[in-house]
């Protein structure tokens, strides 16, 4: 096998949260008396680190009002949001079978780590991953990357995989290789820019390309 651990994105690229995102952002937002925002307005944010979406979409980046609205958000998003994420069909069989081939596998998301464990819990996905990574405060992805690397969890092998440029931003800035995939939030032309090792159109290409030795 070529990559020891395969590292997983999870909004965009396991799940689509859209539904919960939209409306813990606008519940966020009119709670602070802002006009809600389209769902495509709120939709092409989805991946990013919460506070720099609410930050551009409330025009406001001061810290103490940002972080009043993130706590809005999170507080409908632990009560209803969590559970309006749709997994993706073929995600829960990819999984197993890439466990099944003998690939330590884990998860690396902007969201806090308790978020992350709710909606893997829902789908019943927890027992497939070695490790769940979530931020601390204001950690970056690429700051998670390190800490793993650092911590031992990973090694220069693994395989960052995502649907957004800040997958692999975060992959690059740690000396790791990166996959993009073209189900979730970033696109083809935002992925192709950052030049990942490779681009899939489907998690059973993802499987078959991961597992030629």
């Amino acid at each position: 096998m070529r990559y020891t651990t395969l590292i997983f994105d999870l909004d965009g690229t396991l799940s689509d949260p859209a539904l919960g995102v939209v409306r813990c952002m606008n519940f966020a937002l009119t709670s602070f008396n802002q006009p809600p925002r389209a769902d495509h307005e709120i939709k092409r944010h989805i991946g990013p680190p919460l506070e720099q979406i609410l930050a551009l979409l409330s025009d406001n980046d001061d810290p103490a009002y940002v972080s009043a609205l993130a706590a809005r958000y999170r507080e409908r998003y632990a009560e209803l949001g969590y559970r309006e994420n749709t997994l993706y069909p073929e995600a829960k069989a990819t999984l197993a079978a890439l466990k099944n081939f003998g690939f330590r596998l884990g998860v690396c998301t902007s969201k806090l780590r308790p978020s992350a464990l709710k909606i893997l819990e829902l789908f019943e996905l927890v027992r497939f991953f070695d490790f769940i990574s979530g931020p601390l405060a204001t950690e970056t992805k690429s700051e998670q990357l390190r800490d793993l690397l650092q911590s031992g969890t990973i090694d220069s092998d693994a395989l960052m995989i995502g649907d957004r440029a800040i997958d692999m931003q975060a992959a690059h800035e740690n000396r790791l290789q990166s996959a993009g995939v073209l189900w979730g939030y970033g696109g083809r032309e935002e992925l192709e820019s950052e030049r990942p090792a490779f681009l899939f159109d489907s998690f059973s290409e993802l499987f078959h390309a991961l597992t030629q030795r």
